[in-house]
């Protein structure tokens, strides 16, 4: 088990403390196999011990987490997002982020995932989006994660959905519980201007009222310190919108001497191109939003980047931030690092629609290039998003996860499924009547304002 006092310690805690069955976990007719269930199945679950208390002595048991997660989902259709308080009093809340922030600061802008045994499997997660049901489904479905079974969250844990929060709360928990095989990600979603605006802010204040502020000032310092990306077995890259471009750096002309010097970076679209996993170790990832200069436009470029069929590297013009690469720079990539894979995330099905000659996101994943050295996959794991929507059509697309295997780690298993029903009735947090399905035509000077 890990102390929490001792957020670097390298052990990971005994597998000796078996999870609770899935009849005692999982006893709400809410959850299915892979498909949308029945509200008249079985009984609603018992009502748990509340408020739930944080560990006397600082150290997250297996069933203090599981716990947790029973205990929201039992909260999230029995209970008003302002009785939060009650479930999970705000002094427990601060300790579980300070630990789990303490952890993520820790780790390097893109974490390598070696240590991967010959029974062990790494379980790839895309975009949730606070739609809490859907992704306890997941964990259980893939199971939970184990001493060889290593799990990396690929980021935008938050936004659009009613439960962004617990959401968040949940993988911190994991990752406390785990360090060492419970990877999060950084998504375009974990920022103060995405969350302003698609409704984790005011999601937060309206669980914790006078202390909402508090609270969510404590989950913008928590973004700050999740890492960029991963690679995993020395073959598979993952990144929430994928790749970045290299930082031309050269000293000005005017300057003289090592006091005055001064490096200038020109992102001039004429020189762009890929950048390199070095390049990616020096960016500042604490800086959340635009503007983003020198090395910071690496994150920018990591977090809203998008695949193409159109060959080169281009500027973003449709998001109005990151990069377009088309296969051969996948293919450039993919060499250049050997690697094998890359498995990057960013687009539902409503920014998908718009992409010609790209794939839909109907089955939670598509294969978007095939090249020589591998491939690219984009995967989503939020089914039937978004969770509010203006129109009486919905997607009604499939969330999926991928789960990869010894010996290679780089010949992905899809598992895809459908949303959990039906999600408890709650208001949503933002105008989604008004507000734009899939980040385009971002008001890039409002961002900057919010930074």
């Amino acid at each position: 088990m890990l102390s929490l006092s001792d957020p670097t310690t390298t052990e990971d805690p005994p597998a000796a403390e078996p999870p609770p069955s899935d009849e005692d976990f999982f006893s709400s007719a809410s959850f299915a196999s892979t498909s949308s269930a029945s509200p008249s199945a079985s009984p609603p679950p018992n009502p748990p011990e509340i408020p739930l208390s944080y560990p006397a002595d600082s150290t997250l048991t297996l069933s203090w987490v599981t716990n947790l997660m029973s205990t929201f989902e039992w909260a999230s259709r029995n209970l008003t997002p302002s009785d939060f308080p009650s479930v999970l009093p705000v002094h427990v809340f601060d300790a579980l982020v300070l630990s789990a922030s303490k952890i993520l600061h820790k780790e390097p802008n893109c974490v390598r995932i070696d240590d991967c045994g010959i029974d062990s499997s790494v379980v790839v997660v895309g975009d949730l989006h606070g739609q809490l049901h859907d992704v306890l489904f997941l964990l259980r479905d893939a199971g939970f994660p184990a001493d060889n079974r290593f799990f990396v969250f690929n980021g935008d844990y938050v936004d659009r959905g009613a439960w962004g929060l617990e959401t968040f709360l949940i993988l911190l928990a994991w990752k406390v519980l785990m360090p060492h095989r419970v990877y999060l990600l950084r998504g375009n979603h974990e920022s103060k201007y995405c969350t302003s605006v698609y409704g984790f802010e005011k999601e937060v204040l309206a669980k914790y009222g006078d202390r909402g502020k508090h609270a969510y000032r404590k989950c913008l310092g928590c973004f700050e310190g999740l890492p960029l990306t991963s690679v995993i077995a020395g073959k598979v890259y993952t990144a929430h919108g994928g790749l970045f471009r290299s930082i031309v750096s050269t000293p000005s002309k005017r300057a003289k001497g090592k006091k005055n010097r001064k490096i200038i970076v020109n992102p001039a679209v004429n020189s762009l191109s890929l950048g390199s996993l070095e390049e990616l170790s020096k960016a500042r990832r604490s800086v959340l939003d635009p503007p983003w200069e020198g090395m910071n436009l690496i994150p920018g470029d990591v977090l809203w980047s998008d695949p193409s069929m159109k060959p080169g590297l281009s500027p973003n013009t449709e998001r109005g931030i990151g990069l377009l690469w088309g296969p051969d720079c996948t293919e450039e990539f993919l060499k250049k690092f050997n690697l094998k894979l890359i498995i990057r995330s960013h687009e539902g099905p409503d920014a998908r629609e718009k992409r010609p000659g790209l794939g839909g996101m109907d089955e939670g994943y598509t294969i978007d290039h095939v090249v020589e050295s591998g491939k690219l996959i984009t995967l989503f794991s939020a089914p039937d998003y978004p969770q509010f929507q203006a129109t009486q059509d919905r997607y009604k697309n499939k969330g999926a996860y991928i789960v990869l295997e010894f010996p290679n780690f780089d010949a992905p298993v899809f598992h895809c499924f459908e949303a959990i029903t039906p999600r408890p009735k709650v208001n949503p947090y933002y105008d989604y009547e008004d507000v734009i399905d899939s980040d385009e035509e971002l008001d890039l000077a409002s961002m900057v304002t919010t930074s």
